[in-house]
């Protein structure tokens, strides 16, 4: 089983997860992050530009089945891309193993 760690544009969220339904992945985890990277958001306030490092994103992760990594890993990045700097980043790390609180059962059968 992977980890896929995403973290996108807020505004790229509702693209990236209608793909995902569109492929089948129907449960994942996302919340508001901030963080610095090489892109300067600029921001005018009465009339005054000033640019901050501190970049509003929103962070998904999403566990699947080995055989389906590269289709969740292919459907972030079709629908996440804008070809711009600061698009975000996909992690994607193993997971040894999974459990269903409900039922007490194990395995990738859990992700289903």
């Amino acid at each position: 089983m992977k980890k896929i760690e995403a973290i996108i544009r807020k505004s790229k969220y509702r693209a990236v997860k209608e793909a995902l339904h569109a492929e089948g992945v129907n449960f994942f985890s996302y919340w508001d992050v901030t963080g610095i990277g090489n892109e300067k958001e600029g921001h005018v306030y009465r009339g005054v530009s000033y640019s901050t490092s501190d970049i509003q994103r929103r962070h998904i992760a999403i566990v699947v089945n080995d055989d389906f990594e590269e289709v969740t890993v292919n459907t972030i990045l079709k629908s996440a891309s804008t070809g711009e700097v600061g698009d975000g980043k996909i992690f994607v790390s193993d997971v040894n193993e999974t459990y269903r609180i409900r039922t007490g059962e194990k395995g990738g059968q859990t992700l289903k």
